[in-house]
């Protein structure tokens, strides 16, 4: 042993030592709250080649390279790498080809992962030392004592989320999304069955349950995972907060030409937790043709089990898929199979006092960030947001403790989110109008995830996209993505700031904004100031105000575009119609007065004034001093909002179940005993 040590000490002066991730207690633990606390005295550090003769990242052998799970929570994660071990393009995506092994000339004990965060991939680096306990790996590891690829990759994953501990309860779509940078489901199978079938009236876009026949097409590139929330009576060979995979599925013929559907499902802890009349020495094995039988029972590896359908739904909580990807990165459709070859993703925030507003049930849902889709081709399209969630503080947390939104202390704290989505005729944009309407498609509920999807048939057009929060002024990033097999674009809608008062804080109630560009043309529009009796030739914009005078109850600004230095003297009235219609010639104002003008013209680049105005239309005509003087502008219209409450049924998601304890406290103590 003495000899060992002195040769350890040699290596390690020449090999990689990670400094941002230490081989120490702080790489292992946020707050010392689950159950691996109590081996942190019994927890070593140990390089591959110390604890076999010949390591390896992967085994030509598909099946030494499975993954196990250790004394560590993280089945949640251990589910999500099955994607890599089915789609060689996303494996070497994560673990990218090349690197220097163990018994290679550059080996250095230095290697590379990436993950996908928040619209980019990411490299994360790691020094090989591993946690063990006893010279063996404590923690996830491969069939095979001499593969380590996962071992490897989990470390990577600790470090991007600050600690192993904090791997110990997830969710697998969103370790499914950080390992393939695409998308994932999640399907209640009973406490919100009843709740997630309804078709809400005039909303095509609620999902129909999900059924396994309806990835019959996706199948082979999908990843299915189930989950067990709790158990009923308390103890179950499921344990409770675990998750599995579903690796497959198949339609058999039972003796008397009935058909049933059985499902193999394997279990990240390696080991068998099943009976049952499909278990190894099961009843329901007899009632199948010996051919039949044999060939199933000889697909069942290490850990894994068969259940039938029926009996699954009825077991399991929970299922989550996530969409299969191809080899050039599109994702394909769980739904329909087709490939979705076109993808846009564009930044945005919540952000309290100004595009924070909240759920429909708020009136200031108008001031959540607003984004145009614009579809080119008639077919399926997925819209997702992606929040970013806040990391839950490490001071006192444990295990038990529960933030809104069901995560624990230790863990990410998310808000909950949906989306709404109308369709607008043109570009421009009228707020007032479009929001009174009921979305053309739209989450049921918000939820307390980190990303929520919707999936719906869209024909071509202009949509107006609206995430929020359920709570007004709770404040986040996000991310939102579009997934299509036709040609859409997304870009952010770009309104002026809201109106403030002349005192300078932001004005009460709600506003709507909007903006219109025009030109003054010599011979054609540039009719000069009041002054002037070629004043009307200038262009004449609408103005609609609805809410009763009083407070300021509009707004108008008027910016001439140019370099500074260049200004010309600008200035603009406002005129009522007569009769209520914009369409009216010249000779309808001759000779009328302006209800409110911005005078003086001045030399500068904007000019803006609040107005009091009684409900009904009007004209802006902005004008330069002179006549004759061409250039461009933009007029920003703000005008107050009387209107009537919205009678949304926006409704707030159950917590999220994220607490999967999947290495139960008797499961620790048991792996305790063998170690």
């Amino acid at each position: 042993m003495e000899l060992r040590g002195q040769r350890r000490a040699h290596e390690e002066g020449n090999l990689f030592q990670d400094p941002d991730f230490p081989a120490e207690n702080s790489s292992l633990f946020s707050c010392y709250s689950t159950p691996i606390s109590k081996f942190q005295s019994q927890i070593s550090w140990l390089r591959p080649q110390e604890q076999c003769q010949s390591p390896r990242l992967f085994s030509p052998i598909p099946q030494e390279s499975h993954v196990k799970q250790g004394i560590l929570g993280d089945c949640w994660f251990l589910c999500a790498c099955t994607m890599l071990e089915k789609n060689r393009h996303l494996l070497d995506k994560v673990v990218p080809s090349g690197q220097a092994e163990w018994g290679d000339q550059g080996y250095s004990g230095r290697f590379w992962f990436r993950f996908w965060q928040f619209g980019h991939w990411v490299e994360v680096e790691v020094d090989d030392r591993l946690p063990c306990i006893a010279d063996r790996l404590c923690f996830s590891h491969c069939r095979s004592s001499s593969v380590f690829w996962v071992s490897l990759l989990e470390k990577a994953y600790a470090k991007l989320r600050g600690s192993y501990e904090r791997l110990w309860a997830g969710q697998v779509a969103e370790a499914l999304v950080d390992l393939t940078g695409g998308l994932a489901e999640r399907w209640s199978l009973k406490d919100c069955r009843k709740e997630e079938e309804e078709r809400v009236e005039g909303n095509s876009l609620v999902p129909e349950k999900l059924t396994l026949d309806s990835l019959v097409d996706v199948k082979d590139g999908c990843v299915m995972s189930c989950s067990v929330h709790s158990s009923p009576g308390g103890a179950s060979e499921l344990g409770e907060y675990h998750a599995y995979n579903v690796m497959e599925w198949v339609d058999v013929k039972l003796l008397g030409d009935h058909r049933v559907r059985l499902l193999r499902i394997r279990n990240p802890w390696g080991r068998r937790c099943r009976g049952g009349p499909w278990g190894a020495s099961g009843q329901g094995w007899g009632r199948l043709e010996l051919d039949s039988a044999a060939r199933l029972l000889s697909h069942t590896e290490e850990g894994e089990f068969w259940v039938e359908e029926e009996e699954f739904f009825k077991e399991f909580d929970e299922i989550t898929v996530g969409y299969p990807i191809d080899d050039n990165g599109h994702l394909r459709s769980l739904h329909t199979g087709k490939v979705l070859t076109h993808s846009q993703q564009v930044h945005g925030s919540w952000v309290k006092g100004h595009s924070a507003g909240g759920c429909r049930n708020n009136s200031s849902f108008v001031s959540n960030p607003k984004f145009w889709l614009h579809v080119c081709e008639a077919g399926e399209v997925l819209v997702s947001v992606l929040q970013r969630c806040v990391s839950g503080s490490s001071e006192n947390c444990k295990v038990e403790g529960r933030q809104p939104g069901g995560s624990t202390e230790q863990h990410q704290h998310c808000q909950a989110i949906g989306l709404h989505i109308w369709k607008v005729e043109k570009r421009r944009l009228n707020l007032q109008k479009t929001l009174s309407k009921t979305p053309c498609v739209f989450t049921r509920c918000h939820a307390y995830d980190r990303e929520v999807t919707l999936r719906c048939q869209l024909s071509p057009g202009y949509y107006l996209v609206i995430p929020s929060t359920f709570l007004q002024d709770v404040e986040a990033t996000f991310l939102l993505r579009v997934f299509s097999a036709g040609t859409v674009s997304l870009s952010a809608v770009k309104l002026p700031p809201s109106p403030v008062t002349p005192m300078g804080s932001l004005s009460d109630g709600e506003w709507e904004t909007s903006s219109l560009e025009g030109k003054w043309l010599r011979g054609e529009s540039t009719g000069g100031s009041r002054n002037f009796p070629t004043h009307l030739l200038n262009p004449r914009l609408p103005l609609t105000v609805a809410s009763e005078p009083g407070q300021p109850n509009a707004r108008i600004t008027l910016r001439q575009h140019c370099p500074p230095g260049e200004c010309q003297a600008i200035g603009f009235h406002i005129y009522q119609v007569p009769g209520g219609t914009e369409d009216q010639d010249q000779e309808s104002f001759q000779d009328r007065e302006p209800r409110a003008s911005c005078v003086p013209h001045r030399y500068t680049q904007e000019v803006s004034m609040w107005c009091s105005l009684s409900p009904g239309s009007y004209i802006i005509v902005p004008s330069t001093y002179q006549p004759d003087c061409e250039g461009c502008f933009t007029v920003t219209i703000s005008t107050k909002i009387d209107r009537k409450p919205v009678r949304s049924r926006e409704s707030l998601g159950r917590l999220l179940q994220e607490g999967w304890r999947s290495v139960l406290f008797q499961y620790v103590q048991l792996i305790s005993k063998n170690m």
